[in-house]
């Protein structure tokens, strides 16, 4: 894999990350307003984001030394 060209789904998979790092910010609030659902919406967004993260790779790891 290149060092500097990132697929589109390394990008949406940032994005959404991004967006579940948003949601721990203002988990109180959140959790106030959709109770259990709001620990539920983060893990889905950490979730989807991890697998849009790891569906681009397709490289073997480095073997070891």
């Amino acid at each position: 894999m290149n060092p500097g060209k990132h697929g589109r789904n390394f990008w949406i998979g940032n994005g959404i990350l991004a967006v579940a790092m948003l949601t721990l910010f203002f988990m109180g609030p959140l959790s106030e307003a959709l109770g259990i659902w709001a620990a539920v919406l983060w893990m889905v967004l950490a979730a989807v984001g991890m697998a849009f993260l790891m569906s681009g790779k397709v490289d073997e790891p480095p073997s070891p030394d």
